[in-house]
Formats: C-alpha cells, sequence, structure tokens
C-alpha cells in the first residue's frame, strides 16, 4: 500500500559535475553552527571548534539526509492516517493497519490482538497472512505473555531475542509454522484505556548490531494510536449497525404482530357489535342501558385497534391515499354534529368560522384520512376542556392552503411538551395518576395523517389557559407548503 504513496525517506545523491562550494568564511560558518543546534550538542560543539569546512559541511549533510528521512517516514504515517480514518469497516482496517506496520517498520510480519469484551482476554484480530482456525481459537492470557505485560504495564516493550526471556509462548509459532527472533509490542489505547496490542515481528535488518531502533518505537507508537481510534470507530459503528438491525427486526415484528391481531380481533368485535345492535332494538329498560354500555366499549375496541393500524401504516410508509374533491367546510360539520352529543352533554360549547363564508373551501385529498385528523383533533379538545368551556374551529384559505384551527380553552399543555405530544403514546400526564382516558395515539395518527398530505401541523399552548392546534393543507396534492 504504502508504495503508492511515496518513499520520501530515498537517500540524496550528490551530483559530481556540481563544482565544490567555496571556503566559508567566519560568519557563515557561525550560522551554519546556529542551524545545527537540533544535532548532538558534543558533536556541534566539535564542528564549531574544527577548522575544516569539509567536516562541517559533511555533519550538516548527515543531518539534512537524517531529517529528510525523518520526514518522509512522518509524511507517510499522515497518509496512513488519513487512509485509516475514511475506512469504517473492521476487516480491511485491520488489514490496511497490519501492512503499514510492516512496511513502515521494515518487518516480516505484524498481528493485532484485540481484548475480548466479554471473557476479558486478548484474541487474535489479524495478522499477516490472514488469522487461521487455530489462532482464531487461541486465547493469549495476560499474565505471563508479552502482549499481556504490554497491556498491564501500558508500555512499549522490546525483546531482541525471544529465546531469552521467559514470557515467551512458541505456541503460536507452532500454530503458523513461523519462527519468531525478536517482537516489538505496542499498547492500542483509546481514551486511556487499553483495547489490545499492535505487535510486529522479526525486523529484516537484523544483523550485527542492527535491529529495533528507536525510530521504530516512535513510528509505531504513532500509527497504533492512530489505529487503535479506527479500531474503535469501526467497532462502535459495527455495534451500531447491529442494533439498527436488532431495531428494525423487532420494528418488522410488532408491524406483523399489529397487523394479525387487528385481523383477528376485527372479526369477532364485528360479530359482537352485530348481535349488540340486534339485541338493543328489541331490549328496553334497564337492560337496554347495559347493552349501551357493551355497545360503547366495543365501539372504543374497535377505535383503538383502527388508530393501531393507521399507526402500523404511517410507520411503514405504506398509506394509501383514495383522492377525491369535497368540501372541507362541509366535511367538519360533519365532524362536529358527529361529537355535538358529547359537547352537549359536558356543557360546553363549539363555535366556528369559515373564510371565505360563503365557499365550499373544495379540497382534493382523501376524505376519510382528513376526516380522522380533525377527528382526533376536536375529540382531544373536547376531551382535555372541562365542563363550560369553549372549542372554536376556524378555516380560512389563504392562496392555495388551507388553514385551520382547532382552538380550546382546556387545561393546555407544558411549554416543553408541546413538540412531544405528537409522539406516539406520549401523555402529559403521569401514567399511574392520569385523569384523562386514551393510549397517545390520537395525535401522534393525527400528524401522520397531515404530512402524507404534504402538510404541516403544529400546536400553541399556555398551560392553564387552553391550547391552538394549527393544520395547513395544500388544496391539491401537487401543492407544496412550506
Amino acid at each position: 500500500m504504502l508504495k503508492y504513496l511515496g518513499d520520501s525517506s530515498k537517500e540524496v545523491k550528490s551530483n559530481p559535475e556540481v563544482e565544490p562550494a567555496p571556503p566559508l568564511d567566519q560568519q557563515q560558518r557561525d550560522d551554519l553552527f546556529e542551524a545545527t543546534n537540533m544535532v548532538d550538542t558534543v558533536t556541534a560543539e566539535a564542528v564549531k571548534e574544527s577548522d575544516n569546512d569539509e567536516d562541517l559541511l559533511e555533519v550538516l549533510k548527515k543531518k539534512n539526509e537524517g531529517l529528510e528521512y525523518r520526514v518522509g517516514y512522518l509524511e507517510r504515517i499522515v497518509k496512513v492516517s488519513q487512509i485509516l480514518n475514511s475506512t469504517l469497516t473492521l476487516e480491511p482496517l485491520l488489514k490496511i493497519i497490519i501492512q503499514s506496520a510492516t512496511e513502515l517498520t521494515d518487518t516480516e510480519a505484524c498481528s493485532i490482538m484485540l481484548m475480548d469484551r466479554n471473557s476479558g482476554e486478548l484474541r487474535f484480530a489479524e495478522a499477516t497472512g490472514g488469522v487461521s482456525k487455530s489462532l482464531k481459537q487461541m486465547s493469549v492470557p495476560l499474565e505471563n505473555s508479552i502482549a499481556g505485560w504490554v497491556v498491564r504495564t501500558d508500555k512499549p516493550f522490546l525483546i531482541r531475542d525471544v529465546r531469552d526471556d521467559p514470557r515467551w509462548n512458541a505456541q503460536v509459532d507452532r500454530a503458523i509454522n513461523f519462527e519468531t527472533r525478536s517482537i516489538l509490542g505496542i499498547p492500542l489505547k483509546v481514551r486511556e484505556k487499553v483495547i489490545g496490542v499492535l505487535e510486529v515481528v522479526n525486523k529484516r535488518a537484523e544483523t550485527g548490531e542492527k535491529g529495533f531502533s528507536q525510530d521504530d518505537i516512535q513510528i509505531t507508537t504513532t500509527l497504533a494510536s492512530q489505529a487503535a481510534i479506527a479500531i474503535e470507530n469501526a467497532r462502535l459503528l459495527d455495534e451500531l449497525q447491529k442494533a439498527y438491525r436488532e431495531l428494525s427486526e423487532l420494528d418488522q415484528i410488532k408491524g406483523d404482530f399489529v397487523s394479525i391481531a387487528a385481523h383477528e380481533l376485527r372479526t369477532p368485535l364485528a360479530v359482537i357489535l352485530g348481535y349488540a345492535g340486534f339485541l338493543k332494538e328489541n331490549l328496553t329498560g334497564q337492560a337496554s342501558e347495559q347493552l349501551e354500555i357493551v355497545l360503547n366499549s366495543a365501539m372504543r375496541l374497535r377505535a383503538l385497534i383502527d388508530d393501531m393500524v393507521n399507526l402500523h401504516h404511517i410507520e411503514t410508509n405504506n398509506v394509501a391515499l383514495d383522492y377525491t374533491v369535497f368540501s372541507l367546510r362541509d366535511m367538519l360539520l360533519e365532524v362536529i354534529k358527529e361529537f355535538s352529543e358529547l359537547i352537549k352533554g359536558n356543557q360546553q360549547i363549539c363555535t366556528r368560522k369559515f373564510t371565505p363564508d360563503d365557499n365550499p373551501l373544495n379540497i382534493e385529498a382523501d376524505r376519510q384520512k382528513i376526516y380522522l385528523i380533525f377527528a382526533n383533533l376536536i375529540s382531544n379538545a373536547i376531551k382535555f376542556t372541562p365542563q363550560g368551556g369553549r372549542i372554536h374551529i376556524s378555516v380560512e384559505l389563504k392562496g392555495y392552503k388551507y388553514w385551520v384551527n382547532v382552538i380550546d380553552t382546556g387545561i393546555g399543555i407544558p411549554k416543553d411538551a408541546c413538540e412531544k405530544v405528537f409522539d406516539q403514546f406520549y401523555q402529559v400526564e403521569p401514567s399511574l395518576t392520569r385523569k384523562y382516558q386514551g393510549m397517545g395515539l390520537g395525535l401522534s395518527i393525527a400528524k401522520g395523517m397531515v404530512e402524507v398530505h404534504k402538510g404541516r401541523i403544529w400546536v400553541q399552548s399556555v398551560e392553564g389557559k387552553g391550547s391552538n392546534f394549527n393544520v395547513v393543507l395544500p388544496s391539491a396534492p401537487d401543492i407544496e407548503t412550506t
């Protein structure tokens, strides 16, 4: 991979055709000495005292080569970091880290071990040549292992000859048919927590006194810090995607349950309503009153089933709209008439205003769904308005949009709950001390039906004084509201 990033660590070759530089004067020698202050102090002092310009130039040349070598590695680390940060899937990310580590340190092999969050053990997540079945089944103990020592101490650990260290376990070598000579382990740490270990094995230049250097430790430490963050991000993304899949499956189960339950309940409920209606016509007195209670309870159950089905359709974007042209004015009068007995029984006053008053206020929409919107809003206003209160419905045609207001003088809604009242099953009252009946689905369904008609709905309320539910609907389906 890094060969495509470019190698800035190549040696700088001198050009034999370039003429030698003229001798330096004292001022130039002093300036160059200041420029080499970052070189080892002893070397710099020796060069300053030297009268040989060639010695000074040779030191500066070596220093320059060393700086170019380090800058080259830093550039490659930055490019690797960019690649790591743009890779969000764990498996390819681990392969990139393995390849980057071996190339940057010029080593034969590399492995990554991550902490198992359940068992607390280290397990191989990736290695040069892939993780074999035997490696996947192998756990690395935190005690009496090199990787375990790195985790426990949270420090890099270098062993130049593993045969001289009792913590070395040849079990891994035997499992993959490999010979480890030297090893450098670096902790993978995120937010002061070690999540694993990065190990590079067998420096290719291990001849004589050569081997892992301080530069190798610095390079792998820098790479490990970037890699740890990328690994943690990838693992979190994997967990999030897994949770999302599980949530989707649960949502599907819930949807299937609602569909099946609604289907299974509607058939016996229809029979109950049919027989109850037939018996009511032939009964009088106390029996008729008791049967009326049965009918009302059955009607409430049917309304609840319809609400759950409508809500499921809204959630799954499966609301089928049957567009027709009808009078919004006449439809609202029909809704008001449906609730007139309830309004009268609560000693409430209901007023309405249509603008313009002499206009049928025709709208192209799904009449049944629009009816459901305002039935829920008016029912809600009646429920939360005390006896003697007022309910006002107004409709105004503004351009190509209808602005409808359902206003009441009820208990009102706390300011911090004005957005939440449209959430499913939300109740302003505590669940154990509720005074008002209902499952908290009406406003959620109303909002969903408004939005599938490309409209808007919101509420303005003052606690203790009342609420104003605003609905804006386009007069035709091809007109967007803003």
